[in-house]
């Protein structure tokens, strides 16, 4: 439905811990069957970067995506051979400038902040910090985005992308098929 609706791209959650986790072979499912221009983006959190390389390879992900800490070396390694995106929790003290440390990344993806979740948390950050910071990359914005918010969180951060998951659930691993065309009407609105 997501892709229909006009999705660009579907993240399958390696991570166990996510109410959102999708088994390798369930995602393989998914991906084979996806229509061109759709990428398939994993999601992992701490993975050793041969593990993500590995993984990646035998799914034909066309995007990896880090929500853990990993390191600038290790987020350059993976871009050796794969789009990387770097996920980082917009907490106190965030500063634009730090994301400047993963300039190899192809988009920087800025969540709102919860302690001991990686990602998932939604929870909204300040739409004006995303905004300075896309001086230092693509900004892929998430964390809290809705229906009801989304247009305002587009005009206000200006990202070269968003990320939506708990803000179109039924409940946390269900998309809610009211809730995303809803949002994706109003995504469409705020291209206007």
């Amino acid at each position: 439905m997501s892709v229909d609706l006009g999705a660009s791209a579907l993240g399958f959650n390696f991570y166990p811990s996510s109410p959102r986790a999708i088994s390798p072979a369930d995602a393989w499912n998914i991906i084979r069957r996806l229509p061109p221009f759709v990428e398939a983006v994993g999601v992992f959190v701490n993975w050793p970067t041969l593990v993500v390389d590995a993984l990646a390879r035998a799914l034909r992900l066309n995007t990896v995506q880090l929500h853990g800490e990993e390191s600038p070396q290790e987020m350059a390694e993976l871009a050796k051979t794969h789009r990387v995106i770097k996920a980082i929790q917009v907490g106190r003290g965030f500063r634009p400038a730090g994301i400047s440390r993963y300039r190899r990344a192809d988009g920087i993806l800025l969540d709102g902040f919860a302690r001991r979740l990686h990602g998932g948390t939604g929870r909204t950050l300040d739409w004006n910090l995303a905004r300075a910071a896309r001086r230092y990359g693509r900004i892929i914005l998430a964390g809290g985005l809705t229906p009801e918010n989304i247009a305002e969180a587009i005009r206000v951060a200006q990202p070269y992308a968003v990320d939506v998951a708990s803000g179109v659930e039924a409940r946390p691993g269900l998309k809610d098929p009211t809730r995303l065309r809803a949002l994706f009407a109003a995504v469409e609105a705020a291209r206007g």
